[in-house]
């Protein structure tokens, strides 16, 4: 056994950066500048192979901010930065070894909306589907759409020159720029709009501004270079992302306007700051056509006739796609919408849209395409095996979904080898497309590698992800003779090798693509924005003549630091390992469950990705400093602080952790990262790669408290299955202590805990309830088999028994009620609280125990459940990992999957009622279970009961977080995002919440306890 180390990073800041930091500081930057480790290791990835670690991330929080981060450069000629916004690229644009400029943190504001004239102005911050949101109740949408869209920014889409699903008819993001307000390199604030040439030329003969230099460039290289610029490009709906020197000049219109050549530049020209956007009418009427064909290769071939059809946009996935998506948690909401052909393999899907304000347009078309469909169906010439036909866009955006998340689904696939991005967005013309996919094929063949396909169809871009095991040093070579061979074949086709995510680290092959004059044209056009290559070098093009080179295919990637990490540390920790950066758990949307930690903060490091690339580095600093143990686990070091040393903290009154403060330690940025985790598992079933934030951090925590002592509070928490017996012994002695002005004082600010729940009285061993489902074992195994299929054994919560006793009481009663005998089980710690805080050793020791009790039940043939599903659910997931085969075959059930399994027969008959009820589900449930909210409604339908589920994301509780003074503020935060504002529109009376900690967060914050689902369900029921 050894000591955990101290974790000094190589990696530290350059004195030119600090130095450029001090004097920004010194201005009257309004921003955030952050420097540490952690908080430059959560922008050193993105959804790219690649990692590069910046010297350090700048959120500035307005136009100005930007000009004087570029005009406080102009002294620091080393000093180089990159943009970055959602943090998606697939091609690491965004990455830099200089500065990050991260405008997602506090430029989201959407500034104007001009309706009659069809406009919106925004900073460049805004979400993309938080604008669609904005503007839905108007009747428009920003129409470029794309897979990432819950969490790409209007900025990044800009710089990559976005579009997605619909683009034949919508076009790309450039499309509706009609202004943009951006920041030079030299901190001068550029304004454009599309002007005349005669205006242009007027501002190149009167002024001497950067603007005027750039635009005797534009002119010189669009407008003077035209011929050769469209002999050298081929005519395609994706065209050219990035520079884009056709559409700089609208020829027929006689217009320049620069603003399309800042779209799609990948931050190497400016900042762009704030956008103003055309937007587009919803459409009134919308269908689906999902039509399924035998193999993928019919349904590419078949593609071209689905858009001869008219149709809005044809989307398409492969077989891999198809089941990756089965697997996953999202396929629950699609399943009926796309449904198996019976005795036929489904292995390709196009999903064929129609968008009209004119319903019968649509069905008419529908119709032709049906009898097309039903006869090819019928003669089995074109692979079409079926079809299915949606008009409810509730449907269709479930559909929708389940495409988008096919991005992160590739990476879910199992082993070392995983579908990659890297020339997956090549752009041929829709005819050739599957030509060139049977040859793109044929070639990932050739290297005997598997791979995934999805993508538009119509407009002749498919993503193809070829799965590599780049711990394999040989295998990420291939990523470089890969790429070379694509290009050969791109240009085979007469495509383009980048139709949809930019260049970012593929710009070596800027130069062939544009060829050796028109390549330093562009070069020409950077010199003129940005001579001193300050913005984003490498990426793209080099300033004429400056000697500068590209970025490669070739540079350091993730896996080059990953695979120094030895085997056994990757398997300990594997599902921070298998982050591939797609950043679905950046989704905006506050009624997702999807961490809550990283609404409330907006910090990067407070994310599934963050945490999973923090854990990451700590563990290749563990083998930089000569940690060498079989497998990586607290017991692999020796034990040093515990419960003494956290009440010498105390006295001390220290807040932090020992050093905490002054040390410069890694493991403590690590620490305060996994700290803020409110280990809610929504990440776990969210995340399409099932990323576990709370199995790595229980065993993160463990590890760093062998060093470092914990607070006093994780004792008290990790204790609470102890304590709460005892003092439900005496409870009202008890509450009137918890509940005096002294101990609150203690609480909060000697062990930092607030508000803290009192227990229930009486208790819910004195209830007549319980009394009369008291547990007998003996008795038990003396029942006929008939009986025990009429007895219920319910396993108790320290939570629900101890500080929620109604809910278990009338869960015993609404099983009485339905013919079935209650045996409520004598309390046996569950250990999630000790989990939690990472107290492994404590927490194996309590899984052990209570899995042989559990298992001695399960031997009886006896159903037994739980009251709360999020501490059932604790043995299906913690007990099966720390216990693996120990764990024995119980089984516990929570109340909707008991309650699924009914017969009807036991349903009272009653009359349908008119009241309504409300069900806010816990976090963890309707995540780990995705059919938990329908089968409540389904529950209650049965009774004769009305249920709206209400979509909410975390309440903000999970567990003891709320309870925490450091987490207060953020706990109140993340209950505001969703809960409060539909709590408050709603009866108190018809509000039911699932979790224990749902129900007392409402308590706390909203002054009423709503009702488990069961307390509404006995009441007919009885």
């Amino acid at each position: 056994m050894s000591a955990l180390p101290v974790l000094t990073p190589s990696d530290t800041l350059d004195k030119h950066t600090q130095a450029y930091l001090d004097a920004l500081k010194a201005t009257s930057f309004a921003g955030d500048i952050e420097i540490g480790y952690a908080s430059r290791m959560a922008v050193a990835t993105d959804n790219s192979i690649y990692q590069v670690l910046p010297q350090a991330v700048v959120f500035p929080k307005s136009v100005d901010d930007l000009a004087l981060i570029a005009r406080t450069s102009n002294a620091f000629e080393s000093v180089t930065f990159s943009a970055r916004g959602g943090g998606t690229g697939t091609n690491g644009q965004s990455l830099t070894p200089g500065i990050v400029i991260d405008t997602s943190r506090h430029m989201r504001k959407i500034l104007e909306l001009n309706t009659d004239e069809g406009w919106v102005k925004v900073q460049c911050g805004v979400i993309k589907d938080a604008l669609n949101d904005y503007l839905r109740p108007h009747g428009y949408f920003f129409s470029p759409d794309l897979s990432t869209s819950n969490r790409a920014t209007i900025g990044g889409m800009i710089n990559t020159d976005a579009s997605g699903q619909g683009s034949l008819v919508y076009g790309k993001t450039s499309d509706h720029v009609l202004g943009l307000t951006s920041v030079l390199a030299d901190g001068e604030v550029l304004r454009t709009r599309p002007i005349s040439t005669e205006a242009a030329k007027n501002i190149v003969r009167d002024g001497n501004s950067r603007y005027a230099r750039i635009l005797q460039q534009v002119l010189e290289t669009c407008v003077g270079k035209r011929k050769a610029i469209l002999d050298k490009f081929p005519r395609l709906n994706r065209f050219l992302t990035g520079y884009d020197l056709e559409h700089a000049f609208d020829e027929p219109q006689g217009l320049v306007d620069v603003s399309r050549l800042l779209a799609g530049s990948e931050g190497s020209l400016a900042y762009i700051a704030e956008a103003k956007l055309s937007i587009t009418k919803i459409p009134t009427h919308t269908a689906l056509v999902n039509v399924k064909y035998n193999n993928f290769e019919s349904a590419l071939r078949h593609a071209p006739s689905m858009i001869a059809a008219n149709a809005t946009s044809v989307e398409t996935v492969d077989s891999r796609v198809l089941d990756l998506a089965r697997s996953d948690i999202i396929w629950h909401s699609v399943s009926d919408l796309i449904k198996d052909v019976p005795n036929t393999v489904m292995d390709g899907l196009n999903m064929v849209e129609y968008n009209s304000d004119d319903l019968d347009d649509i069905e008419s078309k529908i119709r032709m395409l049906s009898e097309r469909l039903d006869n090819e169906i019928a003669s089995g010439s074109s692979g079409v095996i079926g079809y299915q036909i949606t008009y409810d866009k509730n449907d269709i955006k479930k559909i929708y979904a389940m495409r988008k998340k096919a991005v992160g689904l590739l990476g879910k696939t199992k082993g070392n080898k995983k579908p990659i991005a890297f020339a997956e967005d090549t752009a041929v013309p829709p005819e050739k497309l599957a030509d060139f996919i049977m040859e793109f094929r044929a070639l990932l063949d050739s290297y005997d590698l598997q791979y995934g396909m999805f993508g538009h169809v119509d407009a002749g871009v498919l993503h193809v992800r070829p799965a590599l095991d780049l711990y394999d040093v040989e295998q990420e070579k291939l990523v470089k003779t890969i790429s070379d061979q694509v290009v050969a074949l791109v240009a085979k086709y007469g495509g383009l090798m980048w139709g949809e995510h930019g260049k970012g680290y593929r710009s070596e092959y800027a130069p062939e693509f544009f060829g050796e004059a028109l390549f330093d044209e562009i070069c020409k056009i950077k010199a003129a924005f940005d001579p001193a290559n300050k913005m984003n070098p490498g990426k793209i093009c080099m300033p004429y003549q400056s000697g500068a080179e590209l970025v490669s295919v070739d540079a350091v990637k993730r896996a080059s630091f990953d695979r120094q990490i030895p085997v056994s540390f990757r398997e300990s920790f594997a599902p921070a390992m298998s982050c591939n950066g797609n950043g679905l758990c950046f989704n905006y949307d506050t009624s997702s469950p999807m961490c809550p930690s990283s609404k409330i903060t907006r910090d990067r490091r407070h994310s599934p990705k963050g945490r999973a690339g923090l854990i990451r580095e700590w563990l290749f600093q563990l083998q930089r400093h000569g940690v060498e143990t079989e497998a990586l686990s607290y017991k692999s070091f020796d034990k040093q602080a515990g419960l003494f040393q956290s009440l010498v903290n105390v006295f001390q009154a220290k807040e932090k952790n020992n050093d905490h403060a002054t040390s410069t330690d890694f493991s403590h940025e690590v620490f305060d990262a996994m700290n803020g985790c409110l280990a809610c598992k929504s990440c776990t079933n969210q995340c399409p790669i099932n990323v576990d934030v709370p199995d790595f951090r229980a065993k993160f925590l463990a590890i760093y408290h062998t060093k470092y002592a914990r607070p006093l509070k994780d004792y008290f928490v990790a204790n609470v299955e102890k304590l709460a017996p005892m003092l439900a012994k005496v409870p009202r002695a008890a509450n009137f202590c918890l509940n005096n002005s002294l101990t609150k004082y203690v609480l909060k600010n000697w062990i930092g805990y607030v508000d803290a729940p009192l227990l229930s009285y009486p208790p819910l061993s004195a209830r007549p309830s319980a009394i009369k489902s008291a547990y007998d074992f003996d008795a038990l195994t003396k029942l006929s088999d008939e009986e025990k299929s009429k007895t219920v054994l319910v396993v108790q919560d320290p939570f629900t028994s101890f500080y929620d006793a109604e809910a278990v009481e009338h869960s015993l009663a609404l099983i009485r009620s339905l013919g079935y005998q209650p045996v409520l089980l004598p309390f046996s710690p569950n250990g999630k609280p000790q989990h939690v805080k990472g107290f492994l050793d404590k927490f194996e020791h309590t899984a052990r125990s209570t899995a042989a009790f559990l298992n001695k039940l399960h031997s009886l043939g006896i159903t037994m459940l739980g009251v709360d599903a999020s501490l059932v659910l604790c043995y299906r997931d913690e007990y099966d990992k720390i216990l693996k085969a120990e764990r024995g075959h119980f089984k516990v059930d929570t109340f909707t999957e008991w309650l699924a399994g009914l017969p009807k027969s036991v349903y009272p008959d009653s009359v349908l009622s008119d009241d309504t009820y409300y069900l806010f589900a816990h976090c963890t449930e309707k995540t780990a279970l995705p059919q938990s909210e329908k089968v409540w409604q389904q529950v209650f339908k049965n009774f004769g009961l009305k249920l709206e589920i209400v979509p909410v994301g975390c309440c903000g509780m999970a567990g003891t977080y709320g309870h925490e003074t450091q987490h207060l503020a953020n706990s109140i935060g993340i209950f505001d995002l969703s809960w409060r504002e539909r709590i408050e529109k709603l009866n108190g009376d018809y509000v039911l919440a699932s979790g224990y900690s749902c129900r007392s967060q409402v308590k706390r914050l909203a002054n009423f306890r709503p009702k488990h689902p069961v307390e509404a369900l006995v009441k007919i029921a009885q």
